[in-house]
Parts: structure tokens; sequence; C-alpha cells
């Protein structure tokens, strides 16, 4: 009667893949609730203004330059500091590569008016056919 009574067990070969996709599904979630969190933008002030007319995204893509208040170039939110001619071959590739874009600068409102005019001419110059401002507005309303 024992041979009746000894059944072998077959062993399960396959691997339970459940708690790798459990991880893997919380750290996707984590990335998700994160990533907004890094994207950091430069600290500058921007101007107000009463009036502005506001940017209509017209063209496929926009190319924004940033002043900060010591004078610092950056480009597109990237947080390496450009030198002005790294700034204009690399601001000349973008808008050969996408000829409809338009660049934008954004300066600090505690930065001399000469180094916003300087760098607005230097992009002109670069071959760039409209360069625009970017101010913020005035929230209080002026009677």
């Amino acid at each position: 009667m024992s041979r009746y009574y000894r059944r072998r067990r077959r062993r399960l070969s396959e691997m339970n893949v459940v708690p790798y996709i459990d991880v893997m599904l919380v750290l996707l979630i984590i990335f998700m609730i994160t990533s907004p969190l890094l994207s950091r933008s430069i600290e500058i002030e921007l101007p107000t203004v009463r009036q502005a007319e506001p940017v209509i995204p017209k063209q496929t893509r926009f190319i924004i330059v940033t002043l900060d208040a010591q004078g610092r170039l950056f480009l597109d939110e990237n947080k390496q500091v450009l030198t002005m001619s790294e700034l204009l071959t690399r601001v000349a590739a973008l808008v050969v590569y996408a000829p409809n874009s338009q660049v934008l600068i954004r300066g600090d409102s505690r930065l001399a008016y000469g180094d916003v005019v300087k760098v607005m001419s230097l992009l002109q110059e670069a071959g760039v056919e409209k360069v625009g401002l970017l101010t913020k507005m005035n929230k209080k309303v002026i009677p």
C-alpha cells in the first residue's frame, strides 16, 4: 500500500512575477509624482506691465533665452550657464532646424536695460528675425 500513498509532487518551474509588477507600478507612481517637482525653472523676477499681448502658440517651437539678475545666460530652462558665443551658436542652429520658431527673452527686472537690448541685437545679427520679451501681467487694476 505504500506505493499508492507515495505520490510524486511536481515542482512548479514558473517564476511568480506578480510581486515584481507591483514594485514596478509603485516605482512608476513615485516617478510620476516627483518628476514635475524636479524640473524647476531658473529663478528670475520678470518685469510687470499693465497691458501685454499674450503669447499665442501659433509657432511650433519657442526658444527662450533667460538673463538672470547677474547677467548670466541660459537657454530653454537648462541650468547650464552659457557664454554669448555659445548662446548665439545654439540659437542659430535651433532656428535653422525649426525656421518657424520664435525667440523670446526672459530678462530679470533688476537687470540693466542695456544688457537685454544687447542680447536682443546680437540675436538678430545671428539670424533671428523676431525677438520677443516675456513679462508678467500686473494683477492690480489701476483706474
